[in-house]
């Protein structure tokens, strides 16, 4: 029966963590998926076939990954838990085209890594991926500014996180981390998973975020860097309006006060507002007029 050959079917999985001795660690946050019907709607939703290339992130027992091998050109994984590696030796043989990359995703050089380890470096690039939850935001950023030329991330995090991530302006969940995704990537909640089909069983719910590479970033800014400080320093503690805010962070002096008053009039921005309020063109447009008002 080829269902039962699926790694994600529950006996298997089991069966499979039986034979290595396998345990959890809780501190690399891992938890397996045991639902094959739900791996093979994230590799459909990631639309992948076999012109695409695809990194993954931790792959566990390689449930995820065996999915991806099906469809994929080429599939890389970074899994940084030493007693993994035999694992997926073991499990991933039938595959040609997976290479399990023993290296914590962050300390990678991707550039280097993508041109060694793919074929066709002009294939499609996307990163598919089970992220573990303790780390979710530090990978996706990893990514984002790495410059490496990835067209798409269908990622799995806590929904929590997913909410954040794909909010708008004036919701509770938008904050500098929806602005920090949404500059580079169109950001878009693909479907729920519950926390029932994991072993072990997480305390909350996931979701599937589908995010797609913008032609250019969202909004065009003279200093990317001091974009994201100001995005940061506006939500710092939330119930403050933008000018508390701003002067916590920038200074309260003067000369300080006095910049960030003209920039936020030359912007037309009311410095009463909460930094939930703004959208990204008001962001940029602040940003971008605090800058040119630099001494």
């Amino acid at each position: 029966m080829k269902e039962e050959r699926d790694i994600a079917t529950p006996s298997r999985t089991k069966e499979i963590l039986a034979k290595h001795g396998f345990t959890f660690k809780k501190s690399l946050g891992q938890n397996f998926l045991t639902e094959p019907n739900i791996l093979r709607k994230i590799v459909e939703t990631a639309g992948i076939d076999e012109t695409t290339n695809v990194i993954e992130v931790g792959p566990g027992i390689g449930a995820l990954t065996e999915q991806l091998a099906k469809h994929a050109k080429q599939v890389l994984a970074f899994e940084i838990d030493d007693r993994l590696i035999p694992v997926l030796a073991d499990t991933m043989q039938p595959y040609q085209n997976v290479q399990i990359i023993h290296q914590d995703v962050l300390q990678a050089d991707l550039a280097t890594t993508i041109q060694s380890g793919f074929s066709d470096t002009a294939a499609s690039l996307k990163v598919v991926a089970n992220l573990p939850y303790y780390i979710t935001t530090p990978i996706m950023m990893h990514f984002l500014e790495s410059q490496v030329p990835v067209d798409e991330m269908v990622v799995m995090m806590q929904k929590e996180v997913a909410d954040r991530i794909s909010a708008v302006p004036g919701t509770k969940a938008y904050g500098s981390l929806s602005i920090a995704v949404q500059y580079y990537m169109e950001a878009k909640l693909a479907f729920i998973v519950p926390k029932t089909v994991f072993v072990p069983q997480p305390n909350v719910d996931s979701a599937i975020l589908k995010l797609t590479r913008r032609s250019q970033p969202a909004v065009a800014v003279t200093d990317e860097k001091e974009f994201f400080k100001l995005t940061k320093a506006a939500f710092q503690l939330r119930r403050k309006t933008l000018w508390n805010n701003l002067q916590n962070s920038y200074g309260k002096d003067d000369t300080t006060k006095q910049w960030l008053a003209d920039s936020l009039e030359a912007s037309g921005i009311d410095p009463k507002r909460r930094g939930e309020t703004l959208s990204l063109a008001e962001f940029a447009k602040l940003s971008n007029e605090m800058q040119a008002r630099k001494g």
